[in-house]
């Protein structure tokens, strides 16, 4: 297997709190890897600067070899990553079917709505969101929809773009348990036909049974990187999650 991520030495500060410091690890093409820790790790701020919503103050991510650091998330998504976040971001007033194609759109308003949505984008919507269990809401505002199926549309249109690397912000977070195993199927599949995944959640029994690598955070730094096997039997893993005893 070859490297497809490789965030090397990343650091972020806010004031007088270092968010992440010295943050190192790699995913590598074909994996389904975790990246977990404590609330206050630094999970979601490394992800931030991957994706290129934050700067880092130091350090440099690479994708396929190629640095993509202190990029604008568009162009950071051109370069095939793709991302979900903790908190859904659709737009309420635009339909399921609307919302899936704002990724792809790049500015052409034509492109949103109605028969003037490209044909292709429309099929390649209606394909994913059938994918994921929701073509059915194609047309109702994404507002109306329930907190899991807004998590479903969000993973639906991140897929629009066809990424090679896709990170999840807590996909598993206030889903119910059926539509949770519906996801974590279409992770699997996905990952059968290629896509890699980085998934930040705190659902120990979703990062076991989903990843075959995890990266463990705490207090801003990589503390470990393993097989579950080996996470879930580390001392470090405890003293990050309760603390020494």
């Amino acid at each position: 297997m070859t490297t497809l991520l490789d965030v090397a030495g990343l650091s972020k500060g806010f004031g007088g709190l270092q968010a992440v410091n010295d943050c190192s690890f790699t995913v590598e093409r074909g994996a389904i890897a975790g990246l977990i820790g404590p609330n206050g790790a630094g999970k979601t701020t490394a992800f931030n600067m991957i994706s290129g919503v934050l700067r880092p103050d130091a350090g440099a991510v690479l994708v396929d070899g190629v640095d993509i650091t202190g990029m604008m998330p568009h162009k950071v998504a051109r370069r095939g990553v793709g991302r979900t976040f903790q908190i859904t971001r659709e737009l309420g007033d635009l339909t399921v079917l609307e919302n899936m194609v704002v990724p792809t759109a790049r500015g052409r308003l034509s492109g949103l709505f109605g028969a003037r949505m490209l044909r292709d984008e429309e099929e390649r919507a209606m394909e994913l969101l059938d994918f994921v269990g929701i073509s059915r809401l194609a047309d109702e505002k994404a507002r109306n929809l329930s907190f899991g199926q807004r998590k479903l549309l969000e993973f639906a249109s991140a897929l629009m773009a066809d990424p090679t690397l896709l990170l999840l912000d807590e996909p598993a977070g206030g889903v119910n348990p059926a539509l949770l195993e519906r996801m974590m199927e279409r992770i699997r599949t996905l990952n059968e036909q290629g896509l890699t995944f980085l998934i930040v959640e705190h659902n120990m029994d979703v990062v076991m049974n989903l990843c075959r690598s995890i990266v463990v955070m705490a207090h801003g730094e990589v503390v470990l990187t393993g097989s579950p096997a080996v996470v879930q039997n580390d001392d470090r893993v405890l003293d990050a999650y309760l603390g020494k005893v």
